[in-house]
């Protein structure tokens, strides 16, 4: 088995009286209570157990908030319900202890996402993540044996440090410091300071250079699709180009013209299509299987 990987079985036995109130209790809005912090959350259509759910995973920087509309538009493009949640330090969620450990996109995959996963009801769908939630997704999907799991989709996502990425993460800080960017962000997080500086510093730490994640990426076992734009000002294809080499999975990757780091904000139609025909895909070839069985 490869990193850390667990065996996650959605058949196992059944769910204690406590998980079945909390997955009844799951209302459009709300706050998750998870390893000491709430978790703010969005659902959008269906509930876990009533049709597949696409949980999303936001970046550095992002919040349920900055998802825009593609939540709703994701959901109407396949009939699943989506839910889409702010971790801890973003939005309206509890704020993060700072420094963060380098190894915080780990941490969130190994010990917080299952948990959440749990406490939602999950029972089968995708993972879409977008920078950083990419990044959580893959080691997610590459450390646990979670047969709920059918597929997912990664924007812009991060598997090595590269140079373009830590030259625009000090671009922003001077930003972030110097023009009404903190102003611009604090309409998207409660503790502004606590979102932008637990992922900056982490990235800016040199220590951080060494980070790498490849490693799981051998150990998926449901199929990817890997949105980047051409202009991606934090990452280039390379990454693309390291899970196409790394995987035995199924690797579909689509460029973006005209998009840099955030394609669902710059080119949202190409965007949503490109991750509702990959999701469809994938949820029809699952229920397809669950007939044959």
């Amino acid at each position: 088995m490869g990193p850390g990987v667990r065996r996650d079985d959605a058949n196992e036995g059944s769910r204690s009286l406590l998980e079945s109130n909390i997955m009844q209790a799951l209302s459009p809005t709300g706050f998750l209570r998870i390893s000491g912090s709430d978790l703010e959350y969005r659902m959008i259509g269906p509930s876990p157990e009533h049709a597949p759910t696409i949980v999303m995973l936001h970046e550095g920087l992002g919040s349920v908030g900055l998802w825009g509309d593609l939540p709703e538009k994701l959901q109407a493009a396949t009939g699943a319900g989506v839910l889409a949640y702010s971790r801890a330090g973003y939005g309206a969620s509890t704020p993060a202890k700072l420094p963060r450990p380098l190894d915080y996109m780990r941490i969130e995959a190994l010990e917080v996402l299952p948990k959440l996963l749990e406490q939602i009801g999950f029972r089968r769908g995708l993972l879409v993540g977008h920078s950083d939630g990419a990044s959580i997704a893959a080691i997610y999907a590459g450390s646990h044996q979670d047969h709920r799991l059918h597929g997912i989709a990664l924007i812009a996502p991060h598997f090595i440090v590269e140079d373009i990425s830590v030259k625009s993460i000090a671009e922003i800080k001077l930003a972030y410091e110097s023009t009404n960017l903190k102003e611009k962000l604090s309409r998207w997080h409660k503790d502004v300071d606590n979102a932008f500086y637990g992922w900056n510093d982490a990235w800016l730490d040199p220590k951080f250079r060494a980070w790498d994640i490849s490693e799981y990426l051998a150990y998926i076992r449901v199929p990817i699709a890997i949105l980047q734009g051409v202009d991606d000002q934090y990452g280039t294809m390379r990454q693309a180009a390291i899970a196409s080499d790394e995987c035995y999975c199924p690797v579909d990757v689509t460029e973006i013209p005209g998009a840099g780091h955030s394609p669902h904000r710059e080119a949202p139609k190409a965007t949503l299509e490109a991750i509702a025909e990959f999701a469809n895909a994938a949820l029809r070839e699952d229920g397809a299987q669950g007939r044959a069985a």
